[in-house]
Formats: C-alpha cells, sequence, structure tokens
C-alpha cells in the first residue's frame, strides 16, 4: 500500500504503542513526531489524570479534538492520538480526509502489563484485565475502520515501525 496522504495516525488502546512506535516511524521515515495527548498537556499546563478528574472526560474530549484540528499539517507527520480519539466521528472524518490511519493492536494482557503501573484515565485502580477489555469492547468497531492494522503483542517498537515503513512506501 503506498502512502498517498502525507501524514500517518496511529489509533488504538491505551499501551498498545502509540507514542513509541510513533517515535521510531517519525525517526526512520523523517517525519516530525506529534504526541496528542503530550500537546494537550503542553497547550493546557495539566497532566490527561488531572483534566479528567478536575474537568471532566466531556471537557477532555473537546480539548482533544480542538487541539487536534489546530494542529500545523503543513510537513508530514506522524501522530499518535488518545485511545478515545477516533470515537468522535468528527476525528475519525479529519484523520481520514488527512492521512493514512493504523490501528496498533494489542490483547488486554499485555496492554495491563504495560499500563499496570500508571494513573490512567477511565482505569480504576488496580488496573485489571477485564476493564481494559469492556473499554476495548467498546472501541474495537472503531479501531477496525483504520486503514492498516498491526499487532503490537510480540515486536519491538522499531520492528513495528520498520514494518509500517515497507507497507507505505
Amino acid at each position: 500500500m503506498k502512502n498517498t496522504k502525507p501524514h500517518i495516525f496511529l489509533i488504538g488502546m491505551m499501551g498498545s504503542g502509540k507514542s513509541c512506535v510513533g517515535h521510531d516511524v517519525a525517526k526512520i521515515m523523517n517525519y516530525s513526531f506529534i504526541d496528542l495527548d503530550h500537546e494537550i498537556e503542553r497547550q493546557t499546563g495539566k497532566s490527561i489524570p488531572d483534566i479528567f478528574q478536575q474537568d471532566g472526560e466531556a471537557v477532555f474530549r473537546d480539548q482533544e479534538t480542538h487541539v487536534a484540528l489546530a494542529l500545523d499539517l503543513s510537513q508530514p507527520c506522524i501522530i499518535a492520538t488518545g485511545g478515545g480519539f477516533p470515537l468522535r466521528n468528527k476525528n475519525m472524518q479529519w484523520m481520514q480526509r488527512n492521512g493514512t490511519i493504523i490501528w496498533l493492536q494489542a490483547g488486554s494482557a499485555t496492554i495491563l502489563s504495560r499500563i499496570q503501573n500508571e494513573d490512567r484515565p477511565l482505569m480504576p485502580k488496580p488496573i485489571s484485565r477485564e476493564h481494559i477489555d469492556i473499554i476495548l469492547t467498546e472501541r474495537i468497531a472503531v479501531y477496525e475502520k483504520a486503514d492498516i492494522h498491526i499487532d503490537t503483542e510480540i515486536h519491538a517498537p522499531r520492528d513495528i515501525a520498520a514494518k509500517i515503513k515497507k507497507i507505505l512506501i
């Protein structure tokens, strides 16, 4: 699949590898890298967990959409989205218009092992595999709309990045 659109959007559950893989893809393809969550934190001066706790999920989702749609897309870039970003139809349509969407897939056990010691919005303490399964089940139909699906279960981020480059070039 030759990439005819300038940008690459990485979607998937928290802990699926979007940020790690995104850095590596950007490096090997000589693209800019944008982590949407980091950009929201930079612009708001608050951490994502603080936004969820102080302002609520609806406010966070509005900020997420606002920040994304205002990004400078004048140069090709890799954009790691938040796990819930593609759930808004407006966001999915924006990604479809502007780039190739890649779903980084990981199972709930792998996700749990990657995020169990982190403070993640929407996750109770302690984080459970069952709760991850519930969120994944709610989101899977949207994630499946991605142009490309890549399993991140057993591969290092640099290997996944090389696979993405091979698919797109």
